[in-house]
């Protein structure tokens, strides 16, 4: 199924969020923000039903490395945030996948990220990360 509005979505404490208008083929909005306010931009979306969410899901991360006590609290917030959104999407009956973190191109550098989207606004990694999410997904379907 084809969507108008795909919308991405990187956890964390700065909620990265990307929105692509594919009748513009265009991104509408690349920001970091709060997840309260991420999750109020996607129920606007979702209340018109022409809306798909790609959400970087943590819990299916397979490495972390060799990570100090406090890094792996942290991976422990983002896997907790990744089932929020994905409680979250269910009750606002909103379609969505769950991605792994090894399946989007992820830590771009703004240079990187400006030649292959053409966006010229501002962005966090965070929310280069998010627009990835709907940027590679949409050159293949």
């Amino acid at each position: 199924m084809s969507y108008k509005y795909y919308i991405g979505i990187d956890t964390g404490v700065s909620t990265g969020i990307a929105v692509w208008d594919a009748e513009n083929k265009d991104f509408l909005l690349i920001e970091t923000t709060m997840i309260h306010r991420a999750m109020d931009l996607v129920k606007q979306h979702a209340n018109r039903s022409d809306t798909f969410v790609r959400v970087e899901d943590a819990r299916l991360r397979e490495w972390f490395g060799q990570s100090g006590r406090e890094k792996l609290q942290g991976v422990g917030s983002i896997k907790r945030d990744a089932k929020v959104w994905e409680d979250f999407l269910k009750d606002i009956v909103c379609p969505f996948e769950m991605v792994a973190p090894k399946n989007n191109t992820t830590k771009l550098n703004a240079g990187t990220f400006k030649s292959i989207t053409k966006w010229e606004g501002k962005t966090s990694e965070h929310s280069r990360d998010a627009a990835m999410l709907v940027f590679n997904f949409i050159k293949r379907i």
